[in-house]
């Protein structure tokens, strides 16, 4: 059997919220009715124009990783590539994200938070 990935779950404080920001990254389509999930207010997607759907559900609770602390770890992040680091790293910013590491300018990566402090970084394609 093979199976297949049909999405990727944030945890976060407000699905919504997280939806719309990662809409501003990746364009697509929040909350596209799909047969797949049921949406509400503890649940959001965001169908990407690849066909990659990222969903987010409400955790009561919701501690965020704390980048690189050990004790409060990452537990995943997502890589975005972009053809221009500086203006990704402008809506990025713009739309609600954090500067983590923004690297010594060589490299072709740099590390943000997303409004629910879920690490994730802008790479040069």
């Amino acid at each position: 059997m093979t199976a297949k990935l049909q999405c990727v779950v944030l945890d976060c404080a407000g699905p919504l919220e997280l939806a719309r920001f990662y809409e501003a990254l990746l364009g697509g389509e929040v909350n596209r009715p799909d047969p797949r999930w049921s949406l509400g207010e503890d649940w959001a997607t965001l169908h990407t124009g690849t066909g990659f759907v990222l969903a987010f559900q409400r955790v009561a609770d919701h501690r965020p990783p704390r980048w690189p602390d050990p004790d409060r770890p990452q537990q995943f992040h997502l890589d975005l590539g972009v053809p221009d680091l500086d203006r990704a790293e402008g809506t990025a910013l713009e739309s609600g994200a954090v500067l983590l590491d923004g690297g010594d300018g060589r490299r072709g990566w740099r590390v943000y938070a997303d409004p629910a402090g879920h690490p994730f970084c802008l790479v040069r394609d």
